[in-house]
């Protein structure tokens, strides 16, 4: 019987099937950070039950923490102390901990492809919902809450019921100035923020196929937010280059039985999937949202919409988004004033989107109205921008390049957009409040925040890219 990908994986660590599509199934990797983990090793030190594999479990610290260069200093009591748990719970459970200055620290989702540890196949569970992004390498990755991690740390396993799949492809040509980003939300523009619920969306085609493994991760990174449990890319050699002589990676001998093994984790060809979807992205200019979720975007050069261009199910949503981000209906998105600008997060903070945004801002300066956050998604980013130079070209452009964590993406720790100003950000989610209390995001590509940063207002980057 032919099977798609993630049939193959789902029976591989099935290690029992019961009624109504549900498995208990193997986890292979468990990702831990500060924020949801405390609760987990609480509760199993509670009932006296000791981590299954703690070699299986690697912890940093990134969504509290603060990026400036004093980061060691908290001052919040309540992060400060949620940082200090989670390293007492690695130290006393053996489990490795990637703290600040050990090379490592960063992101979740950033620190995982890094190290080697996401590999395809794999099952990889965290407490966080982007851990889609780890689905770039052909493994079945995604989030879950806290009593799942309990669950997993103390028996390798979790109950789960089998997904639906579908299958996304994306056709025609890539215009200039047009990135992963965009294309991922055109594709939650085009099916909305339930578009996917209920399934695993696998990504296929040419146009995948020729992405780097740093655009398959913002694009996986991003299926969470039209509903998917998680997305996932069949792997081929792009993303064995990737994995090859990083500190997880299999070696010697074994990496050659290893590349056969992953390769069994395709689809096999004429297999069957629960929906299919094809996205024409011809012509397609760069995205950027207009409202409060990633599903409310418009190409750059469109006017936003009006009431009569929704349908009845999303008025009230469109309304909502409308009065809170106070923009015109009906009028262009292009050229509405900026006064932040946030490049980071687990969605676009490595060093490809660190190097497109050095590539716009060569000899240029940054709007003098406008704080431009460029926050690397690692310690490992960060070393390689400052060996390329791009923090030179970052500070000699007016942008303040910190240290790594998630910064911006969300107000949980001391960056913070202020109450009424308006962020353009490479972060995957503009929910109302979502990077500080009043705040506005409009979501774009590293390209599209990065000239809208030079330019003050919202602005296309295809011009930059003409030559």
């Amino acid at each position: 019987m032919k099977k798609n990908i993630v049939e193959k994986i789902w029976e591989n660590h099935s290690i029992d099937n019961l009624e109504d599509d549900f498995s208990v199934l193997v986890i292979d990797f468990i990702l831990l950070h500060e924020v949801t983990s405390a609760q987990a090793f609480k509760e199993l030190e509670e009932r006296k039950i000791p981590i299954l594999s703690p070699n299986q479990c690697v912890a940093t610290v990134d969504h509290i923490i603060s990026t400036s260069k004093n980061r060691k200093q908290i001052d919040n009591n309540e992060a400060k102390t949620q940082v200090e748990i989670l390293r007492n719970n690695t130290k006393i459970n053996r489990i490795s901990l990637y703290d600040f200055e050990s090379g490592h620290q960063g992101i979740v989702h950033v620190i995982g492809p890094e190290l080697g540890i996401t590999q395809p196949g794999l099952t990889i569970i965290c407490g966080d919902s982007h851990t889609a992004t780890h689905g770039a390498f052909g493994a079945l990755a995604f989030g879950v809450g806290t009593t799942e991690v309990t669950h997993a740390l103390g028996t390798g396993c979790l109950l789960l019921k089998k997904p639906l799949v579908m299958k996304v492809e994306f056709q025609g040509e890539v215009s200039k100035g047009v990135f992963a980003k965009d294309l991922i939300m055109k594709l939650i523009a085009t099916i909305g923020i339930g578009g996917a619920t209920g399934h695993i969306i696998e990504y296929g085609g040419d146009i995948i196929q020729k992405m780097t493994m740093e655009e398959r991760m913002t694009i996986c990174n991003m299926s969470i937010e039209c509903g998917a449990k998680a997305g996932l890319i069949a792997p081929d050699n792009t993303t064995y280059s990737y994995i090859k002589g990083r500190p997880y990676a299999p070696l010697n001998k074994d990496w050659e039985q290893m590349i056969s093994y992953w390769s069994s984790f395709k689809s096999d060809q004429g297999c069957s999937y629960d929906k299919e979807i094809i996205i024409d992205i011809s012509n397609m200019k760069p995205m950027v949202t207009w409202g409060t979720n990633p599903s409310q975007a418009i190409e750059i050069d469109k006017n936003i919409p009006l009431e009569k261009d929704m349908n009845l199910n999303d008025l009230i949503m469109y309304n909502q988004a409308i009065d809170y981000m106070k923009l015109n209906r009906g009028f262009p998105i292009e050229d509405t004033k900026i006064d932040w600008a946030f490049i980071g997060s687990c969605t676009n903070g490595r060093i490809e989107d660190l190097r497109i945004s050095a590539q716009i801002l060569k000899n240029k300066k940054i709007h003098p109205s406008v704080t431009f956050y460029i926050v690397p998604g690692s310690e490992s980013i960060l070393k390689q921008a400052q060996i390329e130079g791009l923090d030179k070209i970052f500070k000699e452009a007016g942008a303040d390049f910190r240290m790594p964590g998630c910064s911006l993406c969300l107000g949980m720790n001391d960056d913070k957009v202020p109450n009424g100003k308006r962020c353009i950000s490479s972060s995957n989610r503009n929910f109302m409040g979502r990077q500080g209390t009043g705040s506005f995001t409009h979501l774009a590509s590293p390209a599209t925040v990065t000239a809208s940063a030079i330019e003050g207002k919202i602005s296309s980057p295809i011009k930059y890219f003409l030559n």
